[in-house]
């Protein structure tokens, strides 16, 4: 006979109990998964990489006022940077909140039956989110330096680049809570109007310096607001202000809470 306790009908309560997966299930082989599914989309790819650098060739290539300087730069290096940073924004979001389509296809409940815990489906979304970001940053650099119109020291290169990409963590955890917050059939279009809003309160395609005192201090609390003058302070010199890393960590704290909750809540539906 075992000296274990068999589980039989008579204990019909009984589990067995299934030891919890390091890094909460977070591992290589998902996020290998999760990255090839992202990749494949070809219109979400062609949206967040392409529309950016029409963007950039549009208003920081051609233009009379491309060459002119701007801190340790020019204005075309200004608008290229601007660009990468709503392409990363657009790719980081577009990726969490393909979790909608996964919610219609039954995928969250699944989840249910998996050692996968909350905060570890939330790291891999995001991170996978990350990848489409650093593709879109990565091509606007790429055709900025290859039209030679960008004017700025190549450490502000680098370091306006890495800024933009790890900053835009912020949009894919806004993504993922957006993707869990809305139905699929409706959170592409929500989406692409919250970017262009978060765009312009932000600063990003209008300089805030063009509205008026009041307007200017609503758009300091706004998501894209600290980033945004965190991404462009190498190239325009004068030290960073605390209230902008405030504004970035505050805002991510609230969309991962909020992906966090939403994914929990939609977990627990029977």
């Amino acid at each position: 006979m075992s000296s274990g306790t068999p589980i039989s009908a008579a204990d019909p309560g009984a589990k067995l109990a299934r030891p919890a997966p390091p890094l909460g299930g977070f591992n290589a082989t998902v996020l290998r998964i999760e990255v090839r599914r992202l990749l494949r989309n070809r219109r979400t790819i062609i949206f967040s990489v392409v529309t950016p650098v029409l963007f950039y060739l549009l208003f920081g290539f051609g233009q009379s006022y491309a060459r002119d300087r701007v801190g340790r730069g020019n204005v075309s290096a200004f608008i290229m940077i601007s660009m990468a940073l709503y392409g990363a924004v657009l790719a980081t979001t577009s990726g969490g909140a393909r979790v909608a389509v996964e919610r219609v296809l039954g995928w969250s409940r699944t989840l249910r039956v998996t050692p996968l815990s909350p905060s570890a489906y939330v790291a891999v979304k995001i991170v996978t989110a990350m990848v489409l970001g650093l593709v879109s940053v990565v091509v606007v650099y790429a055709v900025g330096l290859g039209s030679h119109k960008p004017s700025m020291p190549a450490g502000i290169w680098v370091a306006t680049g890495a800024t933009v990409w790890v900053g835009s963590v912020l949009f894919a955890a806004f993504g993922l809570f957006l993707g869990y917050l809305l139905p699929s059939e409706n959170v592409a279009q929500v989406n692409g109007f919250i970017i262009m809003l978060f765009s312009f309160g932000g600063g990003l395609f209008i300089p805030l310096s063009e509205f008026s005192s009041t307007i200017r201090a609503i758009a300091k609390w706004t998501p894209l607001y600290g980033l945004n003058q965190l991404v462009h302070a190498p190239l325009l010199g004068g030290g960073v202000d605390w209230t902008w890393v405030a504004n970035l960590l505050a805002w991510l704290v609230i969309f991962t809470a909020g992906a966090l909750w939403r994914f929990r809540r939609d977990t627990a539906r029977v």
